[in-house]
């Protein structure tokens, strides 16, 4: 079963995504772990690149094992679960959890045997969900079956946030938009994509503000209910 798929990002008023370059400075930029709690998400999942910023290890050493390409689960008894998409296997970790959430990377089966190894050594769990790109639906499917994911929160990178959109698979869209503009070219929006995507839409049939909320300081959080028409995916 699909789980409720939440987006949840903060931007300034350009849809940019990167607080430090945002002026005037400190525009309500404390208010993303409040909402993200509200929420209530038995997981988050980000992109590679995002994923990166949290690890703090170096590229697994060569082994000469032999790894199924089957999911391996460290734990599955946690309440919340960080999860990275990193279909090549880029990331060294050196740790195993996000903030006490136990990291579960999605992987391709493309990726080397000495990366799975390392995952095991540091106790990251992975899943498999494609064969050399990620199925994001299968990811999806995978969660809930294996660790009864229920209510997921998109929290990007734009390029991850973007892949799920196009996918049809983002049921909510929760907007903090803070009193703040970044206006200079090379800063990351909300939705974006790769060169190899970038002709393709989202398969939107309607948006729906459900509600504003100010949360002070200028700053507020829309909340948009989203319907997807499944025959227009990847259009």
């Amino acid at each position: 079963m699909k789980p409720y798929v939440i987006c949840l990002m903060h931007s300034g008023l350009d849809g940019r995504t990167h607080p430090s370059r945002w002026r005037p400075k400190g525009a309500g930029t404390d208010w993303f772990e409040n909402i993200h709690e509200e929420l209530g998400g038995d997981a988050w999942v980000i992109g590679r690149v995002t994923g990166s910023e949290f690890a703090k290890g170096q590229p697994y050493p060569a082994t000469d094992m032999k790894i199924p390409r089957e999911n391996w689960f460290a734990r599955r008894d946690a309440k919340t679960y960080g999860v990275v998409l990193d279909a090549q296997g880029k990331i060294g970790w050196g740790r195993s959890d996000i903030g006490g959430d136990p990291i579960v990377v999605v992987l391709t089966e493309s990726v080397p045997d000495s990366h799975l190894a390392g995952l095991r050594g540091e106790g990251v769990s992975y899943i498999f969900a494609g064969k050399s790109e990620i199925d994001l639906a299968l990811t999806l499917d995978i969660l809930n079956r294996e660790l009864g994911v229920k209510r997921l929160l998109v929290e990007g990178g734009g390029v991850a946030n973007g892949a799920f959109l196009r996918a049809g698979l983002i049921d909510e869209f929760n907007l903090i938009l803070s009193p703040a503009i970044d206006g200079a070219s090379g800063a990351p929006f909300v939705f974006s994509s790769t060169e190899a995507e970038s002709d393709k839409r989202a398969p939107i049939a309607a948006m729906t503000l459900e509600s504003t909320r100010q949360l002070g300081g200028g700053v507020l959080l829309l909340r948009y209910l989203i319907k997807n028409d499944p025959s227009a995916a990847g259009r």
